[in-house]
């Protein structure tokens, strides 16, 4: 089959690595496999797989050039946006979404008709909401937030996700997306799970190479942006209870770093956290670790988790919001803990007496690229889930 992945931009993020994922995922199995990314920098990521083609479409540059972008844009952001917070997206949108449609004819008439289009994450598809096509899936990589008067989300909703075929990374992301269209009256087209495809071959390549950076005294890890939806406090506090003889390597930057170096100095636990900072390759890190541990707030799966089983790191996690519990399943549901200071550091200690723990090859069956695969391209069927009786 003929596959186009649409993703926002090829920044390094979670979501960015899922969609290059994907389309490598589609070209592993023999399909021809497309790449869209919607801005022309920054290009942190590529494909992997030869056989991926990726195209530009730099969403802001065709805004600006088309004959009513230019005040569209500006009664957006001047008048529109004040008005209403937030909502700069549904101004624009309907322009953008005939000139990505525009973009997409274009490819097709050089490669011939895609048979399915998926679109990674709200913040690529909501931006070209007026885009409507029954090939089109839209996939939701975290739980919905409430961010604005339900009035107004019940808008946004009715725009970017009624009557469109919907994939959910994880049944907690399902679980979010079916109270919120409840809430609204939003009627999908259908509404299924599909999870993130994990690269198992290329991680372990990644996680071959030497980084002369990497502690050589037994360390636990987490990677992750350093914002406050990562829990880095949380572990923080938990990891000085526990009182483990590991150090704690955290590789990630974002704004929170000052503020969590401030923290570990009060804790008096500066000595043994390692503020690694962003790495390219992170997985040789994860691979030396003797645990990967996540404190999230919620994650809409937790690519990072299946990241670090493919290096051969075991897994913990505090029990959060979204899609953690999809990977921690049969024997690794004993690997989550409440999300408390307490219970964090209480399986902190038992986890790390336990070591090492051997990782099983099966716990990353559900994410291998062929059943991912096989799940995108299953034709788009109205599911029971999607009705809100």
């Amino acid at each position: 089959m003929r596959t186009l992945v649409v993703i926002h931009s090829l920044k390094m993020g979670g979501m960015e690595r899922v969609a290059v994922n994907l389309a490598d995922a589609f070209a592993e199995e023999g399909h021809e496999s497309h790449l869209l990314s919607c801005r022309n920098q920054p290009n942190d990521l590529s494909p992997s797989h030869p056989g991926v083609q990726l195209h530009y479409f730099d969403q802001f540059r065709a805004l600006m050039k088309s004959v009513i972008g230019i005040p569209v844009f500006l009664l957006s952001r001047v008048l529109l946006g004040v008005v209403l917070p937030r909502s700069h997206f549904m101004w624009t949108g309907w322009l953008s979404g005939w000139l990505l449609k525009r973009r997409i004819r274009a490819l097709e008439k050089q490669f011939g008709r895609f048979d399915r289009i998926i679109f990674r994450g709200l913040g690529t598809f909501k931006y070209f909401w007026s885009f409507r096509d029954d090939r089109c899936l839209y996939v939701l990589e975290n739980v919905i937030h409430y961010d604005r008067p339900l009035w107004q989300k019940t808008w946004e909703w009715r725009l970017v996700f009624h009557k469109r075929h919907l994939a959910c990374v994880s049944s907690g992301v399902m679980d979010s997306a079916l109270e919120a269209f409840k809430k609204g009256g939003i009627e999908p087209a259908s509404l299924r799970v599909i999870t993130n495809p994990c690269p198992v071959s290329q991680i372990e390549t990644l996680a071959a190479e030497a980084d002369p950076d990497i502690p050589t005294t037994p360390y636990i890890i987490n990677v992750a942006r350093l914002v406050p939806q990562k829990g880095h406090e949380l572990l923080l506090e938990a990891y000085a209870r526990s009182g483990i003889g590991h150090k704690l390597v955290i590789v990630g930057e974002g704004p929170l770093r000052s503020q969590l170096e401030d923290k570990a100095r009060e804790l008096g636990i500066e000595e043994q956290v390692y503020f690694a900072g962003k790495r390219k390759n992170p997985y040789p890190w994860m691979k030396h670790a003797d645990l990967f541990v996540l404190a999230s707030e919620y994650e809409g799966l937790g690519i990072v988790l299946t990241e670090a089983l493919a290096c051969g790191t075991p897994i913990m996690s505090v029990a959060s919001r979204g899609g953690v519990t999809d990977v921690f399943t049969g024997e690794l549901e004993a690997y989550l803990t409440p999300r408390t200071t307490e219970g964090l550091a209480a399986g902190l200690s038992s986890v790390t007496q336990q070591l090492p723990v051997m990782v099983n090859p099966e716990w990353l069956a559900p994410f291998r690229s062929h059943v991912v695969v096989k799940a995108f391209l299953e034709p788009m069927k109205k599911s029971a889930k999607a009705s809100n009786d």
